[in-house]
């Protein structure tokens, strides 16, 4: 009697673990680097290197472990993947082959009666909250890199400092929505990231983006800089939509306003508030995901 997952084991797992040191070894680090991200020893990291471990060919040769392997060595490599989300990747692929795909033909190969059988092995969704978690999570990571690469950046920051969100499927409140905890700061001329992204630790970008969501819009990402009116300028001239609130209403005011205006559902555009008594003018860029909006402040306003 041999189990599916024997063969996910005997075979998957020594393949895809070789294909991925491969990678991140192509790309620079360590052996040592490789070994923390693949929670195995830096002599299992050697012998992949070195051809001493058994692959298969058929999981090796396979187009879906191959794209996989390459995605993940390269969030792995540039951080913008934890290692929770590469696990949970591999594990829906991993389930994905169980069902009537790969790795259930060999199965069938090792036990021939289970060809005759009408068996299922799927027993994880691909459409998990853990998986569509690390996948915002990796959004985020990636709109960070954006805007924290960008020359000039922090001159952009508001006094309030800055925030990258984006909301998980369907948010009902902040605590869907990734953010940085203690936002983006200016520190020494240089935009500071103080950690890494999680739910629930933004109330006011956050909150923004959830009122404009109310209001109609279709948007899953957002990210405040500071406000004037060369800015705004410089934004309606790349041909971004753009919605003043008043700030003294807050998130209600956000969503009125979003709500009577004419917006493109596939684009970014700004929304913003000029200021009132202790309140500081600022902009957000709001768009289908962070790495957008990231990308509409760059462009705007860097380049």
């Amino acid at each position: 009697m041999k189990f599916v997952e024997e063969v996910v084991v005997d075979a998957f797992l020594p393949t895809y673990r070789a294909m991925l040191a491969e990678r991140l070894r192509d790309r620079g680090l360590t052996q040592a680097e490789v070994a923390d991200l693949l929670g195995v020893s830096q002599s299992a990291v050697s012998k992949y290197a070195h051809g001493e471990v058994d692959v298969h060919p058929d999981v090796e040769g396979d187009e879906r472990v191959r794209a996989l392997a390459d995605r993940v060595a390269a969030g792995l490599a540039d951080g913008t993947l934890s290692r929770v989300g590469a696990l949970v990747e591999a594990e829906v692929l991993i389930r994905e082959l169980e069902d009537g795909d790969l790795l259930a033909r060999l199965h069938e190969a090792a036990v021939p009666e289970l060809a005759d059988a009408d068996a299922t092995f799927a027993v994880h969704d691909a459409d998990s909250a853990l998986r569509t978690s690390e996948q915002v999570l990796a959004s985020v990571r990636r709109g960070l890199r954006v805007l924290t690469n960008a020359s000039g950046f922090a001159g952009l920051i508001p006094n309030v400092g800055t925030n990258l969100v984006e909301t998980l499927p369907d948010p009902t409140g902040i605590e869907d929505v990734a953010a940085v905890p203690g936002r983006i700061v200016d520190v020494k001329g240089a935009a500071t990231v103080p950690g890494d992204p999680e739910f629930g630790v933004s109330e006011h970008v956050a909150g923004i983006l959830l009122a404009a969501r109310a209001g109609g819009a279709a948007a899953n990402g957002a990210v405040n800089v500071a406000y004037d009116e060369e800015m705004l300028t410089a934004f309606t001239d790349a041909g971004y939509a753009t919605v003043e609130f008043d700030p003294g209403a807050g998130d209600d005011g956000a969503e009125r306003a979003v709500a009577a205006a004419d917006l493109d559902d596939d684009e970014p555009f700004v929304l913003y508030q000029t200021g009132a008594h202790g309140v500081e003018a600022i902009t957000y860029v709001l768009g289908p995901d962070a790495p957008a909006v990231a990308r509409a402040v760059v462009e705007t306003q860097l380049r």
